[in-house]
């Protein structure tokens, strides 16, 4: 389980899965980014169903690096489903994560991974859940604004702190997007840590979504910290009301 979980973490962290992208692909749209956010009023990703497609490439700390495409779909609130994989038609990997969990198909390793995100917690120390993996997508806020947490207008950007399940998070909104432009997390027992940095949007439905996104991931595994960086190029984004299908067995 232990070297599964070292060969899948990055993935799990982004919930993002590896396909090869359609050559017809929609070209996309930049957000014209004149709107000026008065008040803390962060637009959140609004859909029924999302099917979305990307480029990706990931450096790993031994220096390999990964180039690949991904194929996503989303119920929202209730599922997310990815497949992998690193080119030529091949699928390598298919995911499932639901509330309740994490479930991973290997076709090539066949190592399998059947977890709980209790289960998670236990062995890896890092608090997970469907909701916080659909903010990190979509470059929403990591959770809803509370009194407790600390929000500071800097700039052009709000700057929000938030402490959840021995986890702080601090984000920053740009007022232009309404939509968070960085993010940086570290675990409270520096277990792990994770910055994201959104740089441009593309125009989806009139609605501000990521089209460039450079993730930093730290985290530590039994065999040592582990340090892997992951861009994504999202290419197509389509939000829909009509169902999606979201084929998963082991």
């Amino acid at each position: 389980m232990e070297n599964t979980m070292s060969k899948f973490l990055p993935f799990l962290l982004l919930v993002s899965g590896l396909i090869f992208l359609n050559s017809c692909a929609k070209k996309t749209i930049p957000f014209d980014a004149d709107g000026r956010m008065e008040d803390f009023s962060p637009i959140y990703a609004d859909f029924d169903y999302l099917n979305a497609k990307a480029k990706i490439v990931i450096e790993e700390e031994s220096g390999k690096i990964t180039r690949g495409s991904l194929n996503l779909r989303a119920k929202k609130d209730s599922v997310l489903w990815f497949t992998i994989s690193p080119g030529m038609g091949m699928e390598a990997v298919r995911g499932l994560i639901t509330q309740e969990k994490i479930q991973i198909k290997d076709r090539l390793g066949k190592d399998d991974i059947n977890l709980t995100f209790a289960e998670f917690e236990t062995h890896y120390g890092l608090k997970l859940s469907l909701d916080l993996f659909q903010n990190l997508l979509w470059a929403n806020p990591p959770h809803s604004f509370d009194y407790k947490d600390r929000l500071l207008k800097v700039g052009k950007s709000y700057e929000l702190t938030q402490v959840r399940e021995k986890v702080r998070y601090f984000s920053k909104v740009d007022v232009s997007y309404a939509k968070v432009s960085e993010l940086v997390s570290n675990s409270l027992d520096d277990r792990g840590s994770l910055l994201a940095s959104f740089a441009t949007f593309q125009d989806v439905g009139g609605k501000p979504f990521p089209a460039e996104v450079l993730y930093k991931l730290a985290y530590k595994l039994p065999e040592g910290g582990q340090n892997t960086i992951i861009n994504v190029e999202w290419t197509s984004i389509d939000p829909q009301s009509d169902p999606l299908s979201f084929p998963f067995r082991f």
